[in-house]
């Protein structure tokens, strides 16, 4: 007997051994749905998006039950799963992924009906609670204060040194990062940190030549 032969030998008999009864494939599909239920109430509470998207949480909940099956019939038969990998190889995903944390919990609800399929329920469930701490540990977690966005129209463009220099009383930090200049006024973004942004804005709408002032908040990286 050579390497082929102990090889395909041992290759049949493994998909022989994973044959599951009706009772098993229940347990999963009950596992793979809780913890789908799970990850849609975590997603639902951790996500601080500002247009919540209940379709793709609905998707998140769901993945682990067909992840689950495509598993559990990869497992039942070799041609099935020669087919299952035939078959996803020509599937493409053209979804975008708005934000970093959509994608965590897409690897997570994939993950977990996989852990599901294989018959591990208790690394499921761990790898679930281990997910969930972290995620909510490290969200509040607070590095640093995300800077602002002051934006400006400005009536007279030799006015921009002093409203600046007024700026710079509040802050601990500003730069400016975009001038936009017409005949008309002065368009100016101003990214900036300042526990005083109230007074700040009060200021500068009480000057003359300035039409509007806007502080809002600003989702890029902080500023350390």
């Amino acid at each position: 007997m050579n390497f082929n032969d102990i090889f395909t030998r041992t290759f049949r008999e493994g998909f022989a051994n994973a044959e599951l009864g009706f009772t098993e494939m229940m347990l999963v599909y009950a596992l793979a749905i809780c913890i789908g239920g799970y990850i849609f109430l975590v997603y639902r509470f951790v996500t601080k998006q500002a247009f919540y998207s209940k379709h793709f949480n609905i998707s998140l909940a769901v993945l682990p039950v067909i992840v689950a099956s495509i598993i559990l019939a990869i497992q039942s038969s070799i041609v099935i799963s020669l087919g299952m990998v035939g078959a996803l190889s020509i599937v493409r995903f053209r979804t975008a992924v708005k934000d970093p944390i959509d994608l965590t919990f897409l690897f997570w609800s994939i993950s977990a009906g996989i852990i599901c399929g294989a018959g591990l329920g208790e690394m499921a469930v761990i790898v679930s609670l281990i997910i969930t701490a972290m995620v909510i540990a490290l969200d509040n977690i607070k590095i640093a204060k995300a800077p602002l966005l002051l934006v400006l129209n400005v009536e007279n463009p030799d006015d921009e040194d002093e409203i600046l220099g007024t700026v710079e009383t509040y802050c601990k930090y500003s730069k400016v990062k975009s001038r936009n200049l017409t005949k008309e006024k002065l368009h100016l973004i101003v990214e900036l940190r300042t526990d005083k942004g109230k007074e700040l804005v009060r200021e500068l709408a009480a000057r003359e030549g300035i039409f509007s002032v806007t502080l809002m908040e600003h989702d890029g990286e902080a500023v350390c």
